[in-house]
């Protein structure tokens, strides 16, 4: 908590909150009197013309979340828009961030990273996501359930990314904040034999394609055609999954 951010929530007309009940000890904590409104998925829809109106009038509003910051894998994106939409200046007052709080300390790569949010919970959309995760040559974050960890580092493991590095970051700038560091299968492992609460973060490692000979990709071409790929499913197959060259695996795609 910045001195910013509490000279921001003291000096507004209204602090809009995804529950009022659990800001509100936040808010008495640091002597803040503000009045205070909820603002969540199921009433932002008709929340969001009173506030804008309020804003147009000459009121300031702060929209705060339970955790972390607002819009990321949090409520407030339909207020930001329609302010903005309606000239309304929208200034961000940086807070803790799981994201990027996890990011710095987790020892991953973090110059390139794709952020996932919560996965879907299942289905197609699901599996849609772990295998983009799969390929992914940059550092993936997700954000997690504590009840659906294990089962997703298990998942993960399953689909082939068990000796990637990972990390689970849990709790981040709380009193029980923790960094588990190991593979993905260790990790699968550890939280499969322990519970645990409070805000997940899960940091997966680039994939490395492990670099094949010539022989070895086209051999692994073979193979896919005989699987009746067609020439450009087995191009993306050979530079996405095995690291060739496009050239190369254009090349092999269309050997006969």
């Amino acid at each position: 908590m910045s001195y910013r951010a509490v000279e921001v929530l003291s000096s507004v007309a209204l602090v809009v909150a995804e529950d009022t009940r659990h800001s509100r000890r936040l808010l008495d904590h640091y002597e803040i009197r503000t009045r205070t409104s909820p603002y969540h998925e199921h009433n932002e829809a008709r929340e969001t013309p009173r506030l804008v109106k309020r804003l147009h009038d000459g009121e300031s509003i702060a929209l705060i979340t339970d955790a972390g910051t607002p819009l990321l894998s949090d409520p407030g994106a339909r207020l930001v828009t329609a302010a903005i939409s309606a000239g309304i200046p929208v200034i961000p007052v940086p807070g803790a961030s799981a994201l990027l709080a996890a990011l710095v300390a987790s020892g991953i790569a973090g110059d390139e990273f794709t952020f996932f949010g919560f996965l879907p919970r299942r289905g197609k959309e699901r599996l849609q996501k772990l295998a983009e995760i799969m390929k992914l040559q940059r550092t993936g974050i997700i954000y997690e359930s504590p009840m659906r960890t294990a089962a997703t580092l298990k998942e993960l493991a399953d689909a082939g990314a068990g000796a990637r590095d990972a990390v689970v970051a849990r709790e981040l700038t709380k009193r029980f904040e923790e960094f588990a560091r190991g593979t993905i299968r260790e990790l699968a492992s550890q939280f499969a034999e322990r519970q645990v609460r409070g805000e997940i973060v899960i940091l997966i490692a680039a994939s490395i394609p492990a670099k094949l000979s010539e022989d070895e990709l086209r051999a692994a071409a073979d193979s896919l055609r005989a699987e009746g790929m067609s020439a450009r499913e087995i191009v993306e197959r050979l530079t996405d999954d095995m690291g060739a060259g496009r050239n190369l695996a254009y090349r092999l795609a269309h050997e006969e």
